[in-house]
């Protein structure tokens, strides 16, 4: 008699359980509900320090919202037509809140188009958020730019105030342009090299701080001026 009162105490409580428990998910999936609304959107990203704020704003999603019935993809859409925002993934949590996972273009340069100054990114993404001026210490380019400048900017970073801008020639080389008003053609093959050699001889013999007009260093078996 007890084993029975007990089965159908149990019985009762589960069937309610799952009666309650399926109304909520009804209701959730239904819109209805403060389960079903969004009240808090978490955005993370790869690196920082970073402005987050334009990504928060790019969601589009006001609180209240229903967090079942958002277009995750339109929110991936408009988040990615953010500056500087590289990859984008939206998730939905079981509760309805909402997600944010960002990677982010890092900056190692700037580009300007003679005007503003942008933030340029390792792989050659032109960051669309110019400055009016150029960030001091940073290495400028002009023009096209290849898809790898970590090695080219890491080196060209040492030459400090003695560099202008630089630019990317025929798709295959580099020029510099100095302060002094010296054109330096790199070669083609390994312009990490050359700009040390060329860092030794200004050290050792001032070359950039003399009456020239061109440096070539195009061919590795001698450097020609004028």
């Amino acid at each position: 008699m007890r084993k029975s009162i007990k089965f159908w105490i149990c019985f009762a409580v589960a069937v309610t359980g799952a009666i309650y428990f399926t109304t909520r998910i009804v209701m959730i999936a239904g819109g209805r509900g403060d389960l079903a609304r969004v009240r808090t959107i978490s955005i993370s990203a790869d690196h920082t320090p970073h402005d987050l704020s334009p990504i928060a704003a790019a969601t589009g999603v006001a609180p209240g919202t229903s967090g079942f019935r958002t277009d995750l993809d339109a929110i991936n859409a408009r988040i990615g037509a953010v500056p500087g925002v590289k990859h984008s993934a939206v998730r939905r949590r079981a509760d309805g809140n909402l997600t944010v996972r960002v990677a982010l273009h890092r900056a190692i340069a700037q580009w300007t188009d003679g005007d503003r100054y942008f933030p340029l990114s390792a792989d050659g993404t032109i960051i669309r958020s110019p400055a009016t001026t150029r960030t001091p210490g940073a290495v400028l380019m002009r023009g096209d730019v290849p898809d790898n400048l970590t090695e080219i900017v890491r080196v060209a970073a040492a030459m400090g105030d003695a560099l202008d801008w630089m630019e990317w020639i025929e798709n295959r080389r580099w020029n510099l342009h100095t302060t002094g008003g010296i054109t330096v053609m790199l070669p083609q093959t390994d312009p990490a090299a050359a700009i040390s050699t060329l860092m030794i001889l200004d050290k050792n013999n001032a070359i950039l701080s003399r009456d020239l007009r061109v440096i070539d260093m195009r061919d590795t078996a001698r450097i020609l001026v004028r």
